[in-house]
């Protein structure tokens, strides 16, 4: 089918979050015509997910502390952070926090910045802590974007890169009314977020689909680490998808709905304080700790039963609320219309992605014209994250990207193509495939992952894809578009689903985020990243 290259700039930014806004001012400031495009709203994703209390923001205390902090990162990374990222990273922390202030959005400082609540996930020390206000950083965002004259697309779906001469040179979408149009640009920034929307339980909003990663995969870019995922505890009812604060584990009681006991009923009482002790340092889970068991048990138990755990607060935490925790109930009140007297419904959802499109340290995926940065790519971080830094690279590969992309658009000359050619298809049952794989998902490649498991989701997916092909029906005319969104959603998790499945079989140990439960310690010669490219299809092996 033929489409009308209706929209021309030189840099097309999909995804509308931090990383996306920053690629789009800093490609802006460079002298770019920029569009940006969002799925929902523009400032969206899980930079403005509205199921949690404060978006926080890590780096180094000082330059003194970065080489600090560097080493903390590969550490937790386990051997898969990239140094040369984790390097960038660190040193542009501090730039990003300075340009938000000087944007002048408003930024939370901590009264008692040295409470052992404000350490970040994973680490072992305060460091420079900053809690973004999302409402002050929308306002300022949106009026930086129109000052700087970067056309805004919102609700607007990218259903599929447009290629010339093996270079990104546009993309077509799904608009606002539901019709079809293509962009026309000469270089495009991927921003669209993580994987969260693989799966059937996730602490992210609709918009978090993977789609950037899988178009990104077909252009001839690779994805890294994508079996480290961050899972992490949720409420299931009241105020569903809401993030449970783990400073909280050591006050919370875990019970059973059927019978009000205790899940850790059968723990002896030294060995569960020890571990909640630790559990209370970090919010997603990890093999690293001797936490993990307490994870393995809540995830167990949602499986038994889908309604969750119930939790409810000891005594002791009323009368001890440091800051971090405060600050939480506060919001918890004001925000969900929950107090600490009411009894919660807790699972294990997925949060974040440590993986994803792998980029060079300008954001370059090593195909011509395409540059990823935030969630949607993988590499400065490893098997581990620490806390806070996901927004820190949202904003330093953010800018980097929008730069990076602006300067190769510059280079770009001669005509630019009136049409576009592109293969679109509907599936009539996109719907429910999607959500087969999205509980498939759920089964087999959260907290517990075996091999059998892996095979089992496999083959489903192969089963699926057969189903596809038989039903598909490709679009002539951009007439009907009805189902055609979900129907590239589908696509893109059904081959990501793939990739993710792969990773996990391949990997045949436990390492960070990643628990093989037939595997379950590390194993040193395994200490290498995992890519996914596509070659006729998805092929997965080690770096």
């Amino acid at each position: 089918m033929r489409l009308k290259n209706e929209i021309k700039c030189d840099v097309l930014v999909m995804g509308a979050g931090i990383a996306g806004i920053m690629a789009a001012i800093s490609a802006a400031e460079a002298g770019a015509d920029v569009c940006i495009v969002s799925g929902t709203r523009i400032c969206s994703g899980s930079s403005f997910y509205p199921g949690t209390w404060g978006l926080g923001l890590v780096g180094p205390e000082s330059e003194a502390d970065e080489e600090d902090l560097k080493s903390v990162i590969l550490k937790v990374g386990e051997g898969m952070a990239d140094p040369e990222l984790v390097s960038v990273l660190v040193s542009h922390i501090r730039r990003g926090t300075d340009r938000l202030k000087a944007f002048g959005i408003q930024l939370k400082e901590a009264e008692n910045k040295g409470e052992k609540e404000f350490i970040p996930c994973f680490d072992y020390k305060n460091r420079d802590w900053h809690g973004i206000v999302k409402d002050s950083a929308r306002e300022v965002f949106l009026a930086r974007l129109e000052e700087l004259g970067v056309r805004c697309f919102p609700s607007t779906r990218i259903l599929q890169f447009i290629t010339t001469d093996g270079r990104v040179s546009g993309a077509a979408a799904l608009t606002e009314k539901g019709g079809l149009t293509a962009f026309s640009c000469k270089s495009l920034v991927v921003a669209s977020g993580g994987l969260g929307g693989l799966f059937q339980y996730r602490l992210n909003t609709d918009d978090v689909t993977g789609c950037g990663q899988y178009l990104a995969l077909r252009a001839g870019a690779k994805l890294v680490n994508i079996e480290f995922m961050q899972m992490m505890p949720g409420y299931l009812s009241p105020a569903p998808k809401t993030i449970y604060n783990e400073k909280v584990f050591k006050y919370s009681n875990f019970c059973r709905q059927e019978t009000g006991r205790s899940i850790f009923e059968d723990w002896r009482k030294a060995d569960l304080e020890e571990r909640m002790e630790v559990r209370s340092t970090h919010g997603p889970f990890t093999t690293r700790l001797p936490s993990a068991p307490v994870d393995i048990r809540l995830f167990t138990e949602f499986l038994r039963n889908p309604r969750g755990v119930t939790v409810t607060y000891r005594e002791s935490l009323r009368e001890n609320q440091p800051e971090f925790i405060r600050t939480y109930f506060e919001w918890l009140k004001e925000e969900k219309h929950l107090t600490i007297d009411d009894p919660i419904q807790l699972g294990i959802f997925a949060h974040a992605s440590n993986g994803g499109i792998r980029i060079g340290p300008d954001g370059s995926t090593g195909v011509p014209g395409l540059y990823a940065c935030g969630e949607a790519t993988g590499g400065m971080h490893g098997a581990d994250r620490l806390g806070g830094l996901s927004t820190a690279n949202g904003l330093v590969f953010g800018e980097i990207a929008g730069k990076a992309a602006a300067g190769w658009s510059s280079s770009i000359s001669g005509p630019e193509e009136e049409w576009a050619e592109v293969l679109l298809s509907v599936i009539p049952n996109a719907a429910s495939y999607l959500k087969q794989i999205q509980e498939m998902n759920f089964e087999c490649a959260m907290v517990i992952r075996n091999g059998a498991r892996a095979e089992l989701a496999l083959n489903r997916l192969e089963r699926i894809k057969e189903l596809c092909r038989c039903e598909a029906g490709y679009l002539e005319t951009g007439d009907d578009t009805a189902g055609l969104a979900v129907s590239c959603r589908l696509t893109a998790a059904l081959y990501l689903s793939e990739c993710l499945m792969k990773a996990i079989l391949l990997r045949k140990e436990s390492r960070g985020s990643h628990y093989r439960w037939d595997y379950p310690e590390k194993k040193e010669n395994l200490s290498k990243r995992i890519l996914s490219v596509w070659y006729d299809g998805v092929k997965t092996g080690w770096e």
